[in-house]
């Protein structure tokens, strides 16, 4: 079952990794694992997130999400979408672009750092804004309860999130802008550059969120009609507006699903880009992850066990909130990005342990009656 399942994934990782290799030595090997665990580890939200809608659909909508919707959103977007991050940001043609970054590196990266405070500020935002609100959203499952609770009560407040969002971009633009004075030049325009971009990246989250709760709005009215159909055609024995409507429900599931996949996708690229500058390395690294984004919801959807680590969610979203902080804070100072990688993979195996902690001491407590104590005992 598992090999049947991540076959395809594990074909690609092998592969990739020696392609590595030949590519650049022992450190690109390095760089592309990292890059491959960190899209994995946050690709893992995003096929439970994926599973749980998809195990509603049927064997045809299941088929063309797995295929098609697959091949746009995921591949395209961790794939293409770097390309077309770098040519707008370095102000280049998409092929003029990838030629530059496979036959004249140095430009490339000189290009890439140049353009890296617009890249970061937009990144950031974006991801800061999915972590934003999911802290402050009042959930019945709390990892780190005692952090969480309060966050939570805070949320109440509209639009809090935008709020402090544009607090952190302003302090960072305005310190950005300190620094490049400092070292006068043509650097000395770059607050307005972080500004700027920063903006761009609040204003792509807010069309996201809303087109995603647009397609949830409409899968919620679709699902409400079927039922109602499929109660009248009980009645009646008439099941045929009960099939179309269904049918009606899975296009909208499948929109719906593009949409978070897209919204998904930025928090890769993005991080990618905290890690290295290499579009080849970046390549090889999120197209590994893209393949385990497809296995991870087969198999979720086949084993139907998405409940069973429920601290993985929490886990991904801290790992984002901390790769936004990353980001820009990588405006003015330069960090490993052994680092960057390894404080996601840190947080999604912290919560991996506490969701097996809390499974232990739920079965303990003798059941889910008992959550509250078994949050307890699993230490968080």
């Amino acid at each position: 079952m598992l090999l049947k399942t991540f076959g395809w994934s594990f074909a690609v990782t092998a592969l990739g990794l020696v392609a590595a290799v030949f590519y650049g030595g022992w450190t690109a090997f390095g760089i592309v694992a990292i890059l491959s665990i960190m899209e994995i580890s946050l690709s893992f939200d995003n096929a439970v997130v994926n599973a749980g809608i998809l195990k509603k659909m049927n064997a045809f909508w299941q088929k063309i999400f797995l295929t098609i919707g697959i091949l746009i959103a995921v591949f395209g977007m961790r794939l293409v979408f770097p390309v077309v991050i770098v040519a707008i940001s370095a102000q280049l043609g998409p092929i003029e672009a990838v030629d530059l970054a496979l036959t004249d590196k140095d430009r490339y990266q000189e290009l890439v750092t140049d353009a890296h405070p617009s890249i970061a500020a937009f990144g950031g935002m974006f991801l800061l804004m999915i972590f934003l609100d999911f802290i402050f959203e009042d959930r019945d499952i709390k990892w780190l309860a005692w952090l969480e609770r309060p966050l939570a009560k805070l949320g109440k407040v509209d639009m809090l999130s935008v709020c402090i969002a544009l607090i952190v971009l302003l302090v960072s633009a305005i310190t950005f802008g300190a620094h490049a004075h400092q070292h006068g030049g043509a650097h000395a325009d770059k607050a307005e550059t972080v500004l700027l971009a920063g903006i761009a990246g609040l204003i792509t989250y807010m069309i996201v969120g809303g087109l995603s709760g647009y397609f949830e709005d409409k899968l919620e009215e679709e699902e409400e009609r079927e039922h109602e159909a499929e109660e009248e055609a009980a009645r009646t024995g008439k099941p045929k507006s009960a099939v179309k409507l269904a049918g009606k429900a899975a296009f909208f599931m499948f929109l719906y699903l593009e949409v978070l996949d897209a919204s998904f996708s930025f928090d890769g690229v993005i991080g990618a880009f905290a890690i290295t500058n290499d579009i080849v390395l970046m390549a090889l690294g999120l197209g590994i992850g893209a393949m385990y984004v497809r296995s991870l919801t087969v198999y979720l959807v086949r084993q139907g066990t998405l409940d069973d680590y429920v601290y993985l969610e929490h886990g991904a979203h801290y790992a984002i909130g901390a790769l936004a902080v990353i980001l820009l804070v990588t405006i003015q100072y330069e960090i490993h990005e052994i680092i960057t990688g390894l404080v996601g993979v840190a947080l999604i195996a912290w919560s991996f342990f506490s969701s097996v902690r809390r499974n232990r001491a739920l079965a303990a407590a003798g059941g889910d009656g008992d959550q509250e104590k078994a949050e307890v005992s699993s230490g968080v």
